[in-house]
Order: structure tokens, then C-alpha cells, then sequence
């Protein structure tokens, strides 16, 4: 299992302590590798794109028409987190869906 996310995100903290056994990737340091992100991006589409964040809230309007893979590549911050792979799975976000479905519970 591996944990793409910030480490300075509180939201990746509480999903990096529940999941104990995950190998953290941090995407500002190391970004997202351009298979898993083109695998996300399939399942997830436009939600992969955090546009409430400030990388969104820095961009010029130009710069944010570019399409949603070309933007995650060139600024991984934008990435909704956390992005979980575990084997051919994918979930995004820390929600209690996921916390279920990875039997992570409310950590």
C-alpha cells in the first residue's frame, strides 16, 4: 500500500497513523509517478483536482485551463490527498468510506 500526499497535510497525518503499514510517498518532494497519476486520473477524473487549494488559488486563469493531468504533473500539490494505491485499488480522500474500506476505522 502507498500513500501519495503532503506531509505537512493534517488529513494525510491521520491516514499515515491509521495505515501504519503504507509506504508514504510526499508529492512536493517526490511527486507522483506519471502511471499512477494517468491510472488516478481514470478512476477519479476531474475530483483528482483540488481546486479549493491555494497551488489552485495561485494559478493564473490561463494556467488553469491547461487539461487536469498536464496541471497534477507540472504542480502535484494540486492533488486532492490522500491518493491511496493498495495493489490494482485507488481511493482518494480520507472519508469514512475509505477508513472503511481499508478497516482503518476513525483514526
Amino acid at each position: 500500500m502507498i500513500l501519495y500526499g503532503l506531509g505537512s497535510c493534517d488529513t494525510c497525518r491521520k491516514a499515515r497513523k491509521a495505515l501504519p503499514g503504507a509506504a508514504f510517498v510526499d508529492v512536493r518532494a517526490d511527486g507522483v509517478p506519471a502511471e499512477v497519476l494517468a491510472a488516478a486520473f481514470e478512476v477519479f477524473g476531474d475530483k483528482l483536482l483540488n481546486t479549493r487549494s491555494t497551488t489552485w488559488r495561485g494559478l493564473s486563469e490561463a494556467d488553469r485551463q491547461a487539461p487536469p493531468p498536464v496541471l497534477l504533473a507540472a504542480h502535484p500539490t494540486l492533488m486532492k490527498r490522500p491518493l491511496i494505491t493498495d495493489g490494482d485499488q485507488m481511493y482518494l480522500g480520507w472519508d469514512k468510506a475509505t477508513q472503511a474500506a481499508l478497516g482503518a476505522g476513525d483514526a
